[in-house]
């Protein structure tokens, strides 16, 4: 593995935390009222986009690094459906 490629994972790696802070906040204190739906949608709908374009390239840090904020962009989408 090159530096490009190790920087590339660390980078989807960061990339893939972002939402997890948000996630964990709102499981804990059950309440999703401050959150956008419309953000999590619109996020969901970009990262399936990457995924699409990563498959494409045949590229595995953007295919992880999406499918990871996928998940946590479609669990916030359950939280603040289920918390509303």
């Amino acid at each position: 593995m090159d530096f490009t490629e190790i920087l590339g994972y660390s980078a989807g790696a960061v990339t893939s935390l972002t939402f997890l802070p948000q996630v964990i906040k709102t499981w804990k204190e059950g309440s999703a009222k401050d959150i956008s739906l419309m953000m999590f949608i619109i996020a969901a709908t970009n990262e399936v986009m990457w995924i699409g374009y990563g498959i494409l390239k045949n590229d595995w840090v953007i295919i992880l690094t999406n499918v990871i904020v996928l998940i946590m962009s479609v669990t916030m989408i359950i939280l603040k459906l289920r918390y509303k």
